[in-house]
């Protein structure tokens, strides 16, 4: 079992951390994936997600609107209300308050919801959107851009650490890198869970994400550290903790100084392995990228070039170097 400052006492230090899914499984809402549900008949297919990461992730499609018999077209759904509890009201008299009929096409596919890593919403939408979804404080005043939608609160009420992101941040490169690394790594942790708990796999797991979490929040990893810091009993517990952690320190993307940190310190694991002008081209680059002259890509493929030659199994088993497929080029443009 490592120790948790970063010491290797054996090369099989994960022996009991299951390998993450290749392709996790997420929910998303219907109109993105080109199905014609909205309110006017249209849909929402775009560049994202078909081109940015279709090849990564089995969609689940979700529509509440029509999953409560809604048709297509529909007059349109508004939040009317005060915050914090608006109504989904259709501006159809006949149809009225669907509120409590979202929230039950949400309680009804929980099992379904369960199984999921992860949530792309549609943004804006009153059932689907994530934040700024428009509300109107009663039917005759002007909006005010503070809602959430019905579906969206349902399942992140039900659901805390499900990653969850709305369709038109993930335009943003960093936005999008980071929804798929945490969706990847929600996926890792569900099939740990799966295969039980134990203070060795817990460690293991956490091994393996110390210069994420680092990288991410350098105060959250020290919160780590103290949570993981005696395992004897109440492990379930404790990994229920980690996990609320490790989403939340990886909701939002790392920032330079993060990655440089990161950086840093698994460039200490070369200092016995290379000579100095290697040592001195590596520092360079890593202060390349500090400057933004670089792409973090660059950094990476230098770094695990020199540790695919060495002996140190810790460093690179890091989920840092490879947060999400290679293959995904999401750190291309970072």
């Amino acid at each position: 079992m490592p120790n948790l400052d970063g010491s290797n006492p054996g090369n099989r230090f994960d022996v009991e951390c299951v390998d993450r899914p290749e392709r996790p499984r997420i929910g998303i809402s219907a109109c993105l994936t080109g199905a014609e549900v909205r309110y006017d008949g249209g849909h929402k297919r775009s560049s994202f997600p078909h081109n940015a990461v279709a090849n990564l992730f089995d969609f689940v499609p979700f529509c509440p609107e029509t999953g409560i018999g809604l048709p297509t077209p529909r007059p349109i759904i508004r939040l009317i209300g005060r915050d914090g509890a608006p109504r989904a009201m259709s501006v159809d008299p006949s149809v009225g308050d669907v509120t409590t009929a979202i929230q039950s096409f949400a309680a009804n596919r929980a099992a379904m919801i369960d199984e999921l890593d992860g949530f792309v919403l549609m943004k804006n939408s009153p059932s689907c959107g994530l934040e700024r979804v428009k509300r109107y404080p009663d039917e005759d005043a002007h909006a005010v851009r503070d809602g959430i939608g019905v579906f969206a609160a349902s399942v992140m009420e039900r659901f805390p650490h499900l990653p969850l992101e709305e369709s038109g941040r993930l335009f943003n490169l960093d936005w999008r890198e980071a929804f798929v690394a945490r969706v990847f790594a929600y996926a890792h942790w569900r099939v740990n869970e799966a295969a039980g708990w134990t203070a060795s796999r817990l460690i293991a797991f956490h091994s393996r994400y110390k210069y994420l979490l680092m990288a991410h929040a350098q105060g959250r990893y020290r919160d780590a550290g103290r949570l993981l810091a005696n395992l004897e009993t109440g492990v379930e517990a404790r990994a229920a903790d980690y996990i609320a952690l490790l989403m939340d320190a990886m909701r939002t993307p790392i920032s330079r100084g993060g990655h440089v940190n990161a950086l840093a310190h698994l460039q200490g694991y070369l200092k016995r392995h290379i000579d100095g002008a290697a040592r001195q081209e590596m520092a360079a680059l890593i202060d390349d990228f500090r400057r933004g002259a670089v792409p973090l890509l660059n950094v990476i493929t230098l770094l695990r070039h020199h540790l695919s030659r060495v002996d140190e199994p810790y460093a690179k088993a890091q989920v840092y170097l490879n947060p999400h497929p290679r293959a995904a080029g999401l750190r291309r443009n970072l």
